[in-house]
């Protein structure tokens, strides 16, 4: 059929990944350092992602392609993001045939969108330090985080278990300052594979100059084991520092 869907110009794309943040559908992928349309059955044409292009590479076009899949958007989503993320995929109130209340869900989750925090002035007051979060970066789940984000370059990394930050209370000080942050649950998520492979290519692709793990004492968080793993393929060899959290907040 003809219909509305995202175009791409590779030669004015620069890689910088931002579209693959706000495509809710994952309809965009970084494939040798430029975006792509993954399938044209997962791109609603609505273009949320146009707006987030610093550099004017994508455009709206009408052409014979396959129709918009909202079930097949779904399913990709939630393998790779989440259940919560599939839950804003465009029309899938319609295909769960539940009430859509008169409009369609949001094409583009702005909670989502990049963000890099990590060009502010330096904070040396001590007192400061202490009371400000030391975020540096946005999104932080491992799920939505893009292994092309250019904030990665040359980076000091910290993957931390999500559990960690409420059971460290200091955990902003201690791990956190100056580093780019990504969380996830080892036990919980289902996206084991996927991770390695995510965070492969970052160690690939990125410089990274260090690697921080953060993890629970529980057994279930098996965290060093899938950065091993990551840090294997890609064929890099960075310096690892490792720390487990007890339950009651301490340092083991």
């Amino acid at each position: 059929m003809i219909r509305k869907i995202i175009q791409i110009d590779e030669d004015k794309c620069n890689g910088c990944a931002l579209c693959t943040t706000v495509c809710a559908e994952a309809a965009l992928e970084m494939v040798d350092g430029k975006a792509k349309v993954v399938g044209d059955f997962l791109c609603d044409g609505l273009g949320a992602c146009l707006d987030v292009c610093p550099v004017d590479a994508l455009r709206i076009v009408e052409k014979e392609v396959n129709d918009y899949d909202p079930k097949k958007a779904y399913d990709r989503v939630k393998d790779l993001r989440g259940e919560e993320a599939a839950q804003k995929v465009h029309g899938i109130d319609e295909v769960k045939n539940e009430p859509s209340h008169g409009h369609h869900a949001h094409p583009g989750c702005p909670g989502s969108a990049m963000r890099d925090m990590t060009s502010g002035p330096a904070d040396s007051d001590t007192k400061s330090i202490e009371t400000k979060s030391q975020l540096r970066q946005w999104p932080i789940e491992l799920h939505l985080l893009s292994p092309q984000a250019p904030y990665l370059q040359d980076a000091d990394l910290l993957i931390a278990a999500d559990c960690v930050p409420f059971a460290y209370p200091n955990f902003h000080q201690k791990f956190l300052t100056g580093k780019i942050l990504a969380i996830l649950c080892p036990k919980l998520d289902d996206s084991h594979d996927q991770y390695v492979d995510k965070l492969a290519e970052m160690f690939a692709t990125k410089s990274i100059k260090s690697i921080t793990i953060v993890h629970m004492e529980v057994p279930c968080c098996g965290m060093e084991q899938l950065v091993r793993a990551a840090l294997e393929k890609s064929g890099k060899n960075i310096t690892i520092k490792d720390y487990t959290i007890s339950i009651g907040g301490e340092i083991v």
